[in-house]
């Protein structure tokens, strides 16, 4: 396959008369220009340019793939104008709907990027405790965390592992006695709640192993929990993606082994297609992605390094 480099470096060099004058159209090096005209050369199997003291002449094969070289730059130009225009005139809402707890930690940078790349998107952020029905017309789009999403009509897709564990601050790591095992959790102090999105897995997870009777305090939205893990009050169990990336809180056991709740960007399979809805899902997709191919170690702080450090 051709390299669009290779011809646009032909195009530059067939113009000006020389790999330097071409060179500084392309904003390169006399090198690369020159390397292109032999990397394009070589892919045709013909001779393009005659090497003259004085600069690069066309041959006649040159002369006759110059007019198709030029009709390629054109197409490719309004290529990139229309899906610039695309991208100016991809506007209108879209409902996004999460529970309040990845709306306070991973999205409002990913928000922001969006509105500066799509500044006629509106988007209106739903976090309501209730799951939204995607099929009913609900919301447009939802970030949730689950094993395997279900819903008539629903596509998504998984952005990463999304396991639940036990995070506590900084401050209460350096004061307290560090656990080996789910076992040695008795001992400490939970703070429960977060809103009915959050308690629902939370819940779950201390009923296995016999820990709800050790809830303190119990708050009623993700930003009251939080608020309070971050006080060193107690521990809370919270979502792996997130709190990996916060950087007050210590992950105090790993999550279990086996466990394979996911984190999903879902859509409706009526509106997957929609510019605004495809814009939003495909931007807030990749950004999601690329915070889960970042290695989490160099700034995941695990209890006994807090500890170490005291």
């Amino acid at each position: 396959m051709l390299d669009w480099n290779d011809i646009h470096a032909f195009i530059a060099v067939a113009q000006t008369g020389s790999t330097l004058a071409g060179a500084r159209v392309l904003r390169v090096s006399q090198t690369t220009a020159a390397r292109r005209i032999a990397a394009l050369e070589a892919a045709l199997g013909l001779t393009l340019f005659e090497r003259r003291q004085q600069g690069y002449l066309l041959t006649e094969a040159g002369q006759g793939l110059l007019g198709r070289a030029l009709a390629v730059e054109s197409a490719a130009s309004a290529f990139t104008d229309a899906a610039a225009a695309e991208a100016r005139e991809v506007s209108g809402t879209v409902r996004l709907t999460t529970v309040e707890i990845y709306a306070l930690t991973v999205l409002p940078p990913i928000l922001r990027d969006l509105h500066a790349a799509f500044p006629t998107i509106r988007i209106e952020l739903d976090t309501s405790d209730a799951p939204r029905d995607l099929e009913a017309g609900e919301a447009d789009i939802a970030l949730r965390n689950s094993k395997s999403p279900k819903g008539r009509g629903l596509v998504g897709r998984r952005i990463a592992d999304d396991p639940w564990t036990v995070y506590c601050s900084r401050a209460y790591a350096a004061g307290q006695s560090q656990p080996h095992t789910r076992e040695d959790l008795r001992g400490h102090v939970f703070i429960g709640g977060g809103g009915s999105g959050v308690w629902r897995h939370y819940q779950a997870w201390l009923s296995k192993y016999g820990l709800e009777d050790a809830v303190a305090m119990r708050q009623d939205t993700a930003s009251g929990m939080l608020a309070a893990v971050r006080s060193g009050f107690g521990m809370a169990v919270l979502p792996t993606f997130l709190a990996d990336r916060e950087p007050d809180l210590v992950r105090v056991l790993p999550p279990e082994p086996g466990a394979h709740s996911g984190l999903w960007l879902l859509t409706h399979e009526r509106i997957r297609h929609a510019p605004r809805v495809r814009a939003v899902t495909d931007f807030i997709a990749e950004r999601l992605k690329r915070l889960a191919r970042e290695r989490l170690e160099p700034g995941l702080a695990e209890w006994a390094e807090v500890k170490g450090t005291g």
